[in-house]
């Protein structure tokens, strides 16, 4: 069993890496691309079609503002690229806008940032994967009957590729990221041909559908409050652009520069998407509704509502179908992909948090492949639960959407404004400052724009579920601080040997357990006696009056040099007798330490455990919250531990392949 168990981890991750290969896990900009950009590249699938929407609910009249609605998105997509341009080269490490909160802003700050990120990244793996699986419907019945089933698998099969490492997932990502950016950018560009050089009539399937208004919406500031709802849902197009900044740490050198080169390429290609795919929809016709079993009063017959991607390409290559199959191909599969921006992030951050002791110290250590395993893992987990818990949805999961992602954008360029307005009180040199300057202008309207979003969002989307993701934001803030001041307690006691210096106790009482005499016990004897106590004795529960008589007996007739003490039980218990003994003896003299020799069988099988060793496992964890009192289990290896024993050379433990023992001699020559 542990041969199959290993194999189908190597299978699935991979051989592990040693530490020193950590530079050939990273990546260069065609890599990074793929990697840290699929997840906003990917959001131009679901941003515009959550603009339409939202419109809708006006009725046809109300589409006219979309162009403008997309222009604004696409206006603050620029300027937050613009910001953390300056940010990459301000902050390399990899902290992001977690580091740049901490450092200017204080720790509360940071906090509310890494607690933001932390939220938005399960959401974008939830959100992305939930639209993949409408995506994919389109094209299969089966998978738009089985939503949840096909999120949760796509989400299994995106932490088994992270598991094997940045470099192999920036390798698998990159074919269908760039086949992605192929078929949408081919499918603007042959459509705007059409339209605008051949002048060809390009009709949506949906052209003719008639969709009924909500007469409550088309006035006053309803319908204000309605195009800013559609400003805030169309804002998902910006979801993703901070995790380069997280992921400075893994590019190729100069690290920084790289990483800002790569947020411009992303933030140009996204924006083109973004107005791109707004134009075909409008002249294509393009008619989508948030409810369609209400809204729509006018459909051809056996109409079933397609997603606008889907749409748009149908009507762009009517006269080339499997251009429109390939489209919503390759945007399924990048919605499902996309989800791995997350999955590089989410760890990251994570590590540093626990690098700060915000969360467990096992959220930085790395896995065979040089991955930070334990944070995808939790990012999967969490992601999962999303899913199920909303059905995959991405009109509902959209809600909670965004909020994360525009405080820490907001909070992060406040800290930049900080940032130079620091050195500028240090810089004297006019041409620095004036860069400075220019610096802190785009932070300052990032600012701006970022705090204005956030604003909206707030306002449009706080009761249908935006509270959801700022609750789940302060449980999380909450938890950090707790585990922040956990660790800080610990240390702090750990840490008073100077106040309290050890001191030798005067003497060592050992006690030996003893439940019957055979070989077991005459090993923990021998073993006790050879440590050389000041005191030593042998004791038993009588719980058993004939049980007991019988080993005084063999005791006597043995000759044994330990004496045995006889611990009476009325209510035939055995462990609160033995607790009761030790304390009493610590009592008694409270310089001395007791030890307490346990035998204990080495069983093979793993029903064997539950036949054995119960009393000693109680005995043991009552007898470790005991001052004074040490443990020792002396154990006899039973004839069934033979196997196990050969299992576990054949088995490779967890770290050992790291610490160059089992398979890492082959790994190395390869």
């Amino acid at each position: 069993m542990s041969k199959l168990a290993t194999a189908t981890k190597r299978l699935l991750v991979g051989r592990p890496f040693r530490s020193d290969r950590l530079a050939h896990t990273l990546l260069p900009k065609r890599l990074a691309l793929p990697v840290f950009a699929s997840d906003a590249m990917s959001s131009v699938a679901y941003a515009p079609e959550e603009i339409f929407l939202v419109l809708s609910v006006a009725g046809l009249s109300a589409y006219a503002f979309t162009p403008w609605v997309g222009a604004l998105v696409a206006l603050v997509m620029l300027t937050v690229v613009a910001s953390y341009r300056q940010n990459v080269r301000a902050y390399p490490s990899g902290g992001g806008d977690y580091e740049v909160a901490t450092v200017n802003l204080g720790k509360q700050a940071g906090l509310t940032v890494a607690s933001a990120l932390l939220v938005d990244y399960v959401l974008t793996v939830a959100v992305s994967i939930s639209s993949a699986a409408a995506n994919i419907g389109a094209l299969i019945p089966f998978v738009a009957t089985h939503k949840v089933w096909f999120a949760v698998a796509a989400i299994v099969a995106l932490t088994a590729i992270n598991l094997r490492g940045l470099r192999e997932s920036g390798g698998f990502l990159a074919v269908p990221v760039y086949a992605f950016l192929l078929g949408v950018l081919g499918m603007i560009a042959f459509g705007v041909f059409r339209a605008l050089v051949l002048g060809q009539p390009m009709r949506a399937e949906s052209a003719t559908v008639e969709i009924m208004p909500d007469e409550n919406q088309l006035a006053g500031l309803a319908f204000v409050f309605l195009v800013m709802r559609a400003f805030s849902q169309g804002a998902a197009a910006l979801t993703g652009v901070e995790a380069i900044s997280n992921g400075v740490p893994a590019f190729r050198k100069p690290k920084s520069r790289n990483a800002a080169t790569t947020l411009l390429m992303m933030g140009v290609i996204s924006v083109t998407m973004l107005m791109g795919l707004i134009y075909l929809a409008q002249i294509t016709g393009v008619r989508i509704a948030e409810n369609p079993a209400a809204q729509i009063i006018s459909a051809p017959p056996g109409y079933e509502q397609k997603t606008m991607v889907a749409q748009v390409a149908d009507a762009v290559f009517s006269v080339f179908p499997p251009g429109a199959y390939y489209v919503t191909g390759v945007t399924a599969i990048i919605l499902v992909l996309a989800a791995n921006t997350a999955f590089n992030g989410f760890p990251v951050l994570g590590s540093i948090l626990a690098q700060d002791r915000y969360l467990p110290r096992q959220f930085h250590t790395r896995g065979d492949r040089l991955a930070f395993s334990n944070g995808i893992l939790f990012l999967a987990a969490f992601a999962v639960v999303l899913v199920m818990a909303f059905d995959a949805e991405v009109t509902r999961l959209v809600q909670l959407y965004v909020v994360g992602v525009f405080v820490s954008f907001t909070v992060s360029q406040t800290g930049m404004v900080r940032h130079w307005n620091r050195l500028l009180r240090k810089e004297k040199d006019p041409l620095a400052r004036r860069r400075m300057r220019r610096s802190q202008a785009i932070n300052g309207f990032g600012l701006l724009m970022t705090g204005s979003v956030l604003l909206i969002v707030l306002v449009t989307k706080f009761a249908k579920g935006a509270w959801i993701a700022l609750a789940a934001m302060g449980a999380i803030y909450l938890l950090m601080t707790a585990i922040r001041r956990h660790y800080d307690s610990v240390q702090e006691e750990l840490a008073r040997y100077d106040a309290e210096p050890a001191v030798l106790p005067s003497r060592n009482y050992a006690i030996v357990l003893v439940s019957q005499l055979h070989l077991p016990t005459l090993r923990a004897l021998a073993y006790a006696r050879a440590t050389r106590p000041d005191t030593l004795e042998a004791v038993t529960v009588n719980v058993d009056d004939a049980g007991t008589r019988t080993l005084r007996a063999a005791w006597e007739s043995k000759d044994m040099p330990v004496p045995l003490k006889v611990i009476e039980s009325p209510y035939r218990e055995v462990t609160r007798p033995l607790i009761e003994y030790v304390k009493r003896v610590r009592r008694n003299s409270p310089r001395d330490v007791v030890t307490v020799f346990i035998p204990e069988y080495v069983v093979g099988r793993w029903w064997e455990q539950v036949l054995h060793n119960q009393s000693a496992l109680r005995l043991k964890g009552r007898l470790l919250f005991e001052p004074g009192v040490m443990v020792t289990s002396v154990p006899w290896q039973l004839a069934s531990s033979t196997r196990a024993k050969q299992r576990a050379k054949q088995r490779v433990m967890p770290g050992a392949l790291r610490r160059g023992l089992g398979e890492s001699k082959g790994n190395e020559r390869r």
